[in-house]
């Protein structure tokens, strides 16, 4: 069989666990799977940073509400208006500082958006605007026009996903971030913990939480445990063998796609047969119920079923290793070789039972007469991977990831993952460019139609990547707490939003 079972026992009795630290009431401790390699706030769509930085340190001018119905709301902009041809207008929240006691004004937002799209450092957030240019023309202090080329229908939308930093911020990654959020960094000490402490000075509502030490555990149980114990408040991501307590634990569907990204340029998988024997011989049902919770989805689509355009004629590949050995057959006779080695490249802990996934896909590849291999990486190696340009291999890598869209519209997915300028495209094809291209700039009904074809040529003409996994979060809570996760808990989780019992 070829997924290994999980040894969960004893794990608590035999990991030290620090005592926990004295605390105020209000003050609450985040256990999290992984330690943050950067606090920078470009990067804060990366959900390892998001969870720290997103709307606690930096905010963003617009922002989705996912607990309700109110669709996109200000958060430092107050109101937006289309001027036509491709140019907005965004109003600003007056009377706002940044945590080191400066203005916030429109040149900070005009600063923080060069930062982004400068070629001097490389932001996550750059990635969803595609090939979206943005020209700013500040009115006055509380007022900017933004004009993008070519015209960008949901640009309110994509606001909300560059959060805004004091225009005297360098353009380099900062240790120190300084943001409009209700809290400010206080203390990073790598290898132990981040806190935040609210700030007097904030200008919106005050969040109850006072202060919030996030710690790092890479053991699920011992991270559900530290919770059950009191020693910590909140564990964002636990696995469904921890999630054995019903007063703590809450389970709820996610915005992540888990996939391996093939690069088509590269031998053997430049070959579509090859591809397509990559798919079919991956069993997708036996890892639900066992190393991945109960509710996980098999995927068809690198965005969930809530986004607009989504193709309910596509279905997962089969499971046919015997196809998959026949097409890797009738690549070899055309002269393919085969035999060059496919390494898979997986981040510790990107989500729980990660190396487990990783492990069993590879020996089902290896069944099926690939020379597959897998690569564990922590996060700054995998980024290296994960994004242009990539490295030079002998055969390929498949890129094991997680993505996150739980924005509502494949515009945050498709360019950046299938574009041929895609940062994190394996692809180069000239139709699906401008498929992309075209449904980026639709509105309407026919914005929804136009997504919902390139979901199908990707799928079924480009056979562009191995999808995986619509995921399910578990998070463990404690009963002090009044929170519940919700589908972007797993790439952003807003202290303002957590409440005492």
């Amino acid at each position: 069989m070829y997924l290994k079972p999980i040894l969960v026992g004893a794990l608590l009795a035999s990991t030290s666990i620090a005592p926990a630290m004295a605390q105020a009431n209000t003050d609450i401790t985040v256990v999290l799977s992984e330690e943050l390699d950067l606090v920078e706030p470009c990067m804060a769509t990366r959900s390892n940073i998001g969870r720290v930085v997103m709307q606690n340190i930096s905010e963003t001018l617009t922002e989705l509400d996912v607990r309700g119905d109110k669709g996109l709301t200000g958060r430092l902009a107050e109101s937006w208006e289309d001027l036509g041809e491709g140019t907005w207008q965004f109003k600003l929240r007056p009377n706002v500082k940044f945590s080191d006691g400066t203005d916030f004004d429109a040149a900070d937002v005009k600063h923080s958006f060069d930062r982004v799209f400068s070629d001097q450092i490389t932001c996550e957030s750059k990635r969803y605007f595609a090939d979206t240019a943005l020209t700013f023309d500040i009115i006055d202090a509380q007022t900017i026009n933004v004009k993008a080329e070519p015209a960008q229908p949901i640009l309110p939308l994509l606001m909300s996903l560059v959060t805004i930093v004091p225009s005297e911020t360098p353009i380099e990654f900062v240790r120190d971030p300084v943001g409009t959020g209700p809290y400010a960094l206080t203390d990073w000490t790598a290898g132990q913990h981040i806190i935040l402490e609210r700030r007097a000075d904030y200008w919106g509502e005050q969040p109850e939480v006072t202060k919030a030490t996030y710690v790092f555990r890479s053991e699920a149980t011992v991270r559900a445990g530290m919770v059950a114990a009191g020693e910590a408040d909140i564990a964002p991501q636990i696995t469904a063998e921890s999630a054995d307590n019903k007063a703590l634990d809450f389970a709820y569907p996610n915005s992540e796609t888990v996939y391996l990204r093939i690069d088509s340029q590269d031998a053997p998988t430049s070959d579509i047969r090859v591809r397509k024997a990559l798919n079919a011989a991956i069993d997708r049902e036996a890892f639900i119920g066992t190393i991945l919770p109960e509710g996980t989805e098999l995927a068809v689509a690198m965005t969930p079923p809530t986004t607009l355009g989504w193709n309910a004629a596509l279905k997962p590949p089969a499971y046919d290793p015997e196809l998959a050995k026949q097409l890797l057959a009738e690549a070899k006779a055309d002269g393919v070789d085969t035999s060059l080695p496919i390494e898979i490249i997986a981040r510790t802990e990107n989500f729980p039972n990660v190396t487990e996934v990783a492990e069993a896909i590879t020996q089902m590849l290896g069944d099926a007469g690939f020379n597959a291999s897998v690569r564990m990486v922590e996060v700054a190696e995998h980024e290296q991977f994960y994004s242009k340009p990539y490295p030079e291999s002998e055969g390929t890598r498949l890129i094991m990831a997680q993505h996150d869209n739980s924005r509502g519209d494949p515009v945050f997915s498709m360019f950046f993952k299938y574009a041929s300028d895609g940062t994190q495209s394996g692809v180069a094809d000239p139709k699906l460019d401008d498929m992309i291209a075209k449904a980026s700039a639709a509105t309407g009904d026919e914005r929804s139609a136009l997504w919902s074809d390139v979901f199908a040529y990707v799928h079924d003409e480009a056979v562009a990547d191995v999808l995986l996994f619509h995921m399910v979060g578990l998070s463990r809570v404690s009963e002090r707490l009044a929170f519940t996760p919700t589908i972007a808990t797993n790439g952003q989780l807003q202290l303002s939003e957590i409440g005492f019992k």
